[in-house]
This record gives C-alpha cells, sequence and structure tokens, in this order.
C-alpha cells in the first residue's frame, strides 16, 4: 500500500479521470494480490505494480475504445459550474496575479500537449519524465525491448517539444526557428 499514491498519480495521467483511475489502482491491486506468488522476492515492486497498473490500463482502454463514450448529464453540469468558479489554491495571496496566470496557462498547454502525443509515446513520456522510471524499469512495465523505450521516448519527446514549440511560436513567445534548428 506504500506505493498506491504514487500508483494513482501514474493512472490519473493516463485515465485523465479520477473515477477511472481509482478503478484502475483498485484492479492493480486486486490483481497483484492475486498473482503474489508470481512475484519474486528481491526484485523491484514498485517496477512490478507499476507493470500491472500500465497492463491493466491498456486492457481498459481497448475495451473502451470498442464501446461509444457515455456521458451523464451531472458530470457535464459539475465541470462547468466547477470551471466557472475557479478553483481557490491555498497561498495563491503570496503570488501575484502575473504569476498566477501565467502558470496555469502554461501548465495547462504543456499537459494538453502531453495528452495530445498518440498513447505508445505518451506512456513511455509520463513513466520515465514524471515518475522517473529507468529504461529497463520501463521496457518491463510495458512489457517490450529497452530499444522500444529508447524510440518510443525520443519521438514522444520531439513531438512534445514540437507541439510546445509551435504554441510559443503562435504566442510570440519565441522567435522563428533557424534552418539548422528543424
Amino acid at each position: 500500500m506504500q506505493y498506491a499514491p504514487q500508483l494513482y498519480s501514474a493512472a490519473l495521467r493516463m485515465t485523465r479521470n479520477p473515477a477511472d483511475a481509482e478503478d484502475v489502482v483498485q484492479e492493480t491491486f486486486l490483481k497483484a494480490y492475486r498473482a503474489y506468488h508470481t512475484f519474486e522476492e528481491g526484485t523491484n515492486l514498485k517496477a512490478w505494480l507499476y507493470r500491472i497498473l500500465t497492463n491493466t490500463y491498456i486492457n481498459r482502454y481497448r475495451k473502451k475504445v470498442r464501446r461509444p463514450t457515455e456521458v451523464e448529464f451531472g458530470e457535464v453540469e459539475d465541470l462547468y459550474l466547477y470551471k466557472r468558479m475557479g478553483s481557490g489554491e491555498s497561498g495563491s495571496a503570496a503570488r501575484s496575479a502575473e504569476e498566477e496566470v501565467l502558470e496555469q496557462f502554461v501548465e495547462a498547454d504543456v499537459k494538453a500537449a502531453v495528452e495530445e502525443l498518440p498513447e505508445h509515446f505518451r506512456l513511455p513520456v509520463l513513466l520515465a519524465d514524471v515518475e522517473g522510471f529507468s529504461y529497463k524499469e520501463i521496457a518491463e512495465i510495458m512489457d517490450v525491448p529497452i530499444g522500444t523505450v529508447m524510440s518510443r521516448l525520443h519521438r514522444g519527446r520531439k513531438a512534445l517539444e514540437k507541439a510546445l514549440w509551435t504554441f510559443a511560436q503562435e504566442r510570440g513567445l519565441a522567435g522563428e526557428q533557424v534552418a539548422g534548428d528543424e
């Protein structure tokens, strides 16, 4: 249970939905409990749990893609009201209004750019750059060769860089790209 908060954070980044993240984590712990006899003592428990989490997410994702999306009206209404009210963070009085706007503006755009990555690039980027796993651990979690992890991570980072560069240029935050930088 010591990894529950970390697993939940990872699941939330994967699912983008708190309820789904809770379900994925719960299912992960259930599968881990049932398969604990297969865990090899002395190996990385965190990586083993993340592999179960990732496989659970991928299986749910594939199943969900085959079904039409259902949304309850109450959820949409709650989200609308929440966005209209804004989120009152503690400690916001200590920061200037400019800092708050810039922080939210950039964070939302970075998050959107990450979420726009294709699934096979997004997972390695999240596992490496957010969760801090090594290439070897990511390879074990995703059940792919290390070379595949390195390739997907490189391509995912390049796609993310391109999306953020485009965003910066559109808003006049970056100059023109030099011909050799493309």
